[in-house]
């Protein structure tokens, strides 16, 4: 693709990388028949190519619109274009750059800013959105169905494992996952210290910035990355092998952390340092030996795979190999690329969109006839859980019940 960007972005960093990005784009389209809102909606301006032509419109000088931000915002990015891309297009870098001067040039209204500012205050504020989950599992059966299936059964921590190893791992706790699915974790630390490894978690590391991020405020993204990476580095220089993360769209961030602080001269290389020891808990797994695990007489179910995990991290069938060597019975879903709908906070700001997504997903999964639906998110957890009869349940619980 040939580009003429003007001269206020061309001389800048996030134009320069927009512009390798779109000259990578071939035109082919392959992208628009794995988009879940093209499928949706039908509008080549709803799909990858055309978001791709509306930035490089803004780049080389067009002035955006609302219509411009609309088809941006209706955008999952869950990253299946760049699965099917023959080009290796960017195409989630190029619209984070892309939405970030739209919020800029053309603004929101205040209603639309109260919610995003709302949505980047509190779900990233683990202490205030722990209590809002209480007050809201307190009074969930009081609540109209509509409401008490977005909220989540409240669930009692299990206790960590105390004995120590020589090896040791650090972990994301992130934000909204101790309050809603306090389990996981709990779950991630007694299957790894059944490997012989300890899970540890830094206290004053939060979440890992993506909310905002995507939210184009990348000021307060950037501060979470920094306080994340001062809150991990001592123990890294202790010799921590890796940060485990067992929320998938939290990793795909984390891994992220060394770019999106390339320019920053004080934590450049601390934070390319911690993009590397970023892994999903499925890369740890996977290269341990699972031999020694006594397990027990494992189940059938359904795997749903993250847009964030197969696309966004590039470990499509990776978890589901783990789980085939310990025993699981996987059953195949038809349209395993698409997107659940679930998308951070696309499924608050995109209702619509994300309950059509919702329902063609737990159909999908649901016809399959296994009795449990396993993923590796928490987003794509609670929303599952909101169109699905079936159970929904972090994989690593269902591994750290047949191995405990």
């Amino acid at each position: 693709m040939q580009t003429n960007l003007v001269e206020r972005f061309a001389n800048t960093d996030h134009g320069r990388e927009a512009e390798a990005i779109l000259r990578k784009c071939v035109h082919c389209g392959f992208c628009t028949a794995t988009c879940p809102t093209y499928q949706l909606l039908g509008d080549e301006l709803d799909g990858p190519r055309g978001r791709i032509y509306q930035i490089k419109e803004i780049l080389e000088g067009s002035t955006p619109t609302t219509s411009t931000q609309r088809h941006l915002d209706r955008c999952l990015t869950c990253r299946s274009c760049e699965t099917t891309c023959p080009s290796g297009v960017d195409y989630g870098r190029l619209a984070d750059i892309g939405r970030k001067i739209v919020e800029d040039e053309v603004g929101r209204s205040v209603t639309e800013k109260f919610i995003r500012k709302a949505l980047i205050f509190v779900i990233p504020n683990r202490p205030l959105f722990g209590i809002l989950m209480r007050f809201g599992q307190l009074f969930r059966p009081l609540m109209p169905s509509a409401i008490r299936r977005k909220i989540p059964q409240r669930t009692s921590s299990s206790s960590w494992p105390q004995s120590t190893h020589t090896r040791k791992m650090l972990v994301l706790e992130a934000c909204a996952q101790p309050s809603a699915t306090p389990n996981v974790n709990a779950s991630a630390a007694r299957v790894l210290d059944r490997l012989g490894i300890q899970l540890i978690a830094a206290k004053e590391a939060g979440c890992c910035g993506a909310v905002a991020h995507h939210l184009s405020d990348h000021n307060r993204s950037n501060d979470a990355l920094k306080r994340n990476i001062d809150a991990w580095w001592p123990l890294i220089e202790q010799g921590a092998e890796a940060i485990v993360i067992t929320a998938s769209g939290c990793g795909v961030m984390v891994k992220e952390y060394g770019h999106l602080l390339a320019e920053d001269s004080q934590y450049a290389k601390r934070a390319q340092r911690v993009a590397e020891l970023a892994k999903d808990l499925s890369e740890v797994l996977a290269d341990e030996d699972l031999g020694g695990l006594r397990v027990r007489e494992a189940s059938t179910l359904v795997f749903h795979s993250p847009c964030t995990l197969q696309h966004g991290q590039k470990l499509n069938g990776l978890t589901e190999g783990v789980l085939r060597e310990l025993g699981f019975d996987l059953k195949p879903v038809a349209d395993s690329h698409l997107c659940c709908g679930s998308a951070g906070t696309y499924s608050i700001l995109q209702p619509d969109l994300s309950r059509r997504l919702l329902k063609n997903k737990v159909e999908a999964l649901e016809a399959t006839g296994a009795p449990t639906i396993a993923t590796a998110n928490i987003g794509c957890q609670l929303h599952l859980s909101t169109g699905a009869n079936t159970p929904v349940k972090h994989w690593i619980e269902l591994v750290d019940e047949v191995t405990g």
